[in-house]
């Protein structure tokens, strides 16, 4: 009689893509980085920032700038990492669930976003008490919890613009580049236009998902604000993720 074997469950399925994350240089150096960046950031306003300057909002400012860009890079690694290093055959042979895996993956990336965020909120508080001692002026804590909960839920979309780029186009280069151009060619082009043109001025904030995006930044947004995100995120996230998905599960591994 054939053995039969029983598939692996989900919650070791996203053990094994969070040591997977890890495995590789890229993303151990990127995951190092985030708290390289967090301590250089820190360092940076405690010697660089004037005096009135030193508030826990300018220490989160400045550490959540590196932030926009190294997650989603590691969300595009999460992804790719299994078609540029050839591993796709070996995963997919063992879980050959293609969803499944993408699910974990997914939950990999929003824990590792999550976590990034509070090493970022530590480093931030332990600079901001450090820096008002050396200067000697009152610790001020200026970032409430539904402005911090605001910029975590902007950096994980962050995370889902790259994934979703990851998705389609299975090139770590490749995704990349297009995020790049994505986040600073697209978004400055929008802003040059909006400039110029009243009609897309009016239009921006419900189909430029980059522009909706960081109204999160800036505390915790209305409902409007809360309504341009989730429009804007249609033709920029959603659509793009499930043509993704559907073309993932059909492609050849090779």
């Amino acid at each position: 009689m054939r053995a039969t074997y029983s598939p692996p469950s989900f919650a070791r399925l996203v053990g094994v893509e969070l040591r997977k994350t890890f495995d590789t240089r890229a993303g151990w150096w990127l995951c190092a980085s985030v708290v390289v960046l967090s301590v250089i950031a820190t360092g940076a306003i405690i010697a660089f920032a004037p005096d009135d300057q030193i508030t826990f909002e300018a220490f989160a400012s400045a550490i959540g700038i590196p932030m926009t860009i190294i997650l989603p890079m590691l969300a595009i690694l999460s992804v790719t990492s299994e078609w540029t290093q050839r591993s796709g055959l070996a995963t997919f042979t063992m879980v050959p669930h293609r969803g499944r895996i993408i699910r974990a993956k997914a939950v990999v990336a929003a824990i590792i976003g999550v976590v990034s965020m509070l090493i970022a909120l530590a480093v931030g508080a332990l600079g901001n008490l450090v820096g008002s001692a050396l200067v000697g002026v009152d610790t001020v804590w200026n970032v409430s919890v539904g402005e911090f909960s605001s910029i975590v839920i902007a950096n994980l979309l962050g995370m889902a613009v790259g994934f979703m780029l990851g998705v389609v186009l299975r090139n770590s280069p490749a995704a990349i580049v297009a995020y790049f151009v994505y986040g600073f060619v697209l978004g400055g082009l929008s802003a040059m236009l909006a400039a110029y043109q009243q009609w897309w001025r009016d239009l921006q904030p419900w189909l430029d998902f980059n522009f909706a995006q960081s109204a999160l930044f800036e505390g915790w947004p209305t409902g409007e604000q809360w309504a341009h995100v989730a429009v804007a995120s249609l033709p920029w996230l959603v659509i793009p993720m499930a043509i993704g998905l559907w073309a993932l599960r059909r492609a050849e591994v090779r």
